[in-house]
């Protein structure tokens, strides 16, 4: 009898946008911070905006009855800091949801605000959200908004002097480790167990690959971290150093990638974490600090696409790594699993209104040549029919009654469909109807993009992943407006290679 092998749920999967051969990757490296470990994103993010509060309050800010939010802002939210806005914009930088401070903005505003404007990430007014380290500033800058609006904060400051002032006092809070040490004394608090993802780096690793670490957290940070997460799931007597041939930290990521930077050895003594300069090759059994990818390939012997490099930030980790390097790329989304079984759970919703929409097309289609009809009969041109004037006005009138009444039964549908996983921004993924600003990015950058790294168990170190066919708005459509040719939804379309 044949072994039977259960795929993954379908929140777990392995999504494919360029055609990706497992077998041919010689080497996989590994962030670590919501990569290879998992935080409780509330938990985390409300600690983080705490101590940035506490800051503002002990410099003076009256600000210390405000409270973290976790459904105002998501990953891939833009902040327009010249007028103090969190934005949704869709695949060509087109604002499709804005809030000012933490108040929707009406359509007239918004159009106002933004109808000739199309985002532009290179420009300094835009701060993408990559990472969810990034919902807890966010979130006080948006309170903050309300505050200098209301002529609550010290001035004279604008929205730009505003963010400026959030990611300074942030910045201030990672510096001074306060929070990662709490985080190091209490991690049952602040970090998910996933014992699949250290034997997921076991498959891989006795497939062949090499497995690498680069991470910018301090070894400091990373040494309990890794062995919290890791060892206690490792077979006895193995620790997570011996997962790993290079463990570099403190990379600097982006410039890890795009630069060329001192190596030093990190040395252990005493407790302590000293540094000494390192020249030659690296050995396993030894932390690194600094150092560049370009070291780290001649050190390797391997480079571009025999490398594939697993990150969650859309820039430091896929970005950079594809468009610089031509690394193979993949991107931890870990809110994709609650967005997959969000839209599955629609789906019956979502095919009613599939149906009306096109019974409205419909409508709509028969309203237009009527109308035509009517404007040629007017105008004394063209072709037309002999059907009476009044026939087709009580017609017309008809069409718009029938309409008016589908779009009142599609209105509450479509607000809840606008409102999946999030009650002001709704889907990761989407904007509207179209791809999310970043869906477009993962589309752009990622290889592949899945929830956790214990996914890889699921698709094994063996497996070839091939990209579905892209759709276009003139492929051939089944009933409901399905394209033949479906790829899915969200950022998972894109070109075979």
């Amino acid at each position: 009898m044949r072994p039977q092998y259960s795929g993954p749920p379908p929140e777990r999967g392995l999504f494919c946008n360029r055609t990706l051969n497992m077998r041919a990757i010689k080497a996989v490296g590994y962030d670590m911070d919501y990569t290879l470990i998992h935080y409780r994103v509330e938990a985390w993010e409300r600690r983080a905006y705490e101590y940035i509060r506490d800051r503002l309050v002990e410099q003076g800010w009256p600000v210390a009855d405000l409270t973290f939010d976790p459904m105002l802002a998501i990953r891939g939210l833009i902040i327009d800091t010249a007028k103090g806005n969190l934005l949704k914009a869709n695949r060509f930088g087109f604002v499709k949801k804005a809030l000012h401070g933490s108040k929707a903005m009406d359509f007239d505003a918004q159009r106002e605000a933004y109808n000739r404007t199309v985002i532009d990430l290179a420009d300094r007014r835009w701060v993408f959200l990559n990472t969810l380290f990034s919902l807890s500033e966010a979130c006080i800058y948006a309170q903050l908004v309300d505050r200098l609006d209301a002529g609550q904060l010290p001035g004279p400051m604008g929205y730009v002097d505003l963010y400026e002032h959030v990611r300074k006092n942030l910045d201030a809070t990672h510096m001074q480790g306060r929070l990662k040490a709490e985080i190091i004394a209490d991690p049952e608090r602040y970090v998910i167990d996933d014992p699949e993802t250290p034997l997921a780096l076991l498959d891989q690793k006795s497939a062949g690959k090499k497995l690498l670490l680069i991470t910018n957290s301090e070894w400091a940070y990373t040494e309990p971290m890794m062995h919290f997460a890791f060892d206690k799931h490792l077979p006895e007597g193995m620790t997570w150093r011996q997962l790993f041939d290079v463990v570099i930290v403190s990379a600097r990521k982006p410039e890890f990638f795009t630069t060329r930077s001192t190596l030093f050895e990190v040395v252990e003594a005493n407790g302590e974490a000293l540094l000494r300069p390192h020249s030659g090759p690296l050995n396993r059994s030894k932390p690194y600090f600094g150092g560049s990818a370009l070291e780290l390939e001649r050190h390797l012997g391997l480079s571009g696409d025999e490398i594939l490099y697993v990150g969650d930030h859309m820039f430091g980790d896929v970005h950079v790594t594809k468009n610089v390097l031509r690394w193979r790329t993949a991107l931890i989304l870990r809110e994709l699993e609650d967005e997959v079984r969000a839209i599955a759970a629609f789906r019956a919703t979502e095919m009613r209104i599939g149906e009306r929409m096109l019974k409205k097309e419909r409508l709509e289609d028969e309203s237009c040549q009527v109308r035509l009809e009517l404007q040629r009969r007017r105008h004394q041109y063209g072709p037309r029919t002999d059907t009476l004037e009044g026939e087709l006005v009580t017609r017309l009138a008809e069409l718009r009654t029938e309409t008016e009444a589908l779009d009142a039964e599609l209105g509450p549908m479509a607000r809840a469909a606008g409102e999946l996983s999030n009650p002001h921004w709704g889907l990761l993924t989407r904007a509207g109807n179209d791809k999310s600003h970043l869906a477009r990015q993962v589309e752009r950058y990622a290889d592949i993009y899945t929830s956790r790294v214990s996914n890889f168990l699921f698709a094994t170190p063996f497996v070839y992943l091939r990209s579905p066919r892209g759709s276009l708005p003139h492929d051939p459509s089944l009933p409901g407006g399905t394209p033949v040719f479906t790829t899915g939804d969200g950022a998972g379309s894109g070109p075979a290679e």
